[in-house]
């Protein structure tokens, strides 16, 4: 079970190093590369949707938005570009650090959340009263 979570790790860092260079890619079509970007903000972000000490929940949103987000990206780049990107990705393997881009563009989401939920609140309050 180990060895298999271990394999699992490797082929996502692998598969997000290899997304980085496909989102590059001139090839990419921009909707394949926004997902890209904001899957790669995502993942090296050093903050969470929900964070890492909440019990079971804290990982759940990276066991499950990094790989359907990555799923999806995959989806919408070519299998051309995808084929070059994992080749390029395995013969220069880097450690994909955190990221400050990745950071700003979450706190912007973030932020975007926390305003249309803040509108919506405030739409609700002024319907009911």
């Amino acid at each position: 079970m180990l060895a298999r979570l271990r394999t699992l790790a490797r082929t996502l860092k692998a598969d997000l190093h290899a997304l980085s260079v496909a989102a590059r890619d001139p090839r990419t079509p921009w909707v394949a590369r926004a997902v890209a970007v904001l899957v790669l903000a995502y993942a090296l972000s050093p903050i969470d949707l929900i964070p890492d000490f909440i019990p079971v929940l804290g990982y759940l949103d990276d066991l499950l938005l990094v790989p359907a987000g990555l799923w999806l990206a995959r989806r919408l780049i070519p299998p051309a570009v995808l084929a070059d990107a994992r080749a390029h990705a395995a013969a220069h393997p880097a450690r994909l650090p955190r990221s400050a881009l990745g950071l700003a563009l979450m706190l912007l989401v973030y932020a975007a959340l926390l305003a249309g939920l803040g509108w919506w609140v405030v739409r609700r309050a002024h319907a009911g009263g």
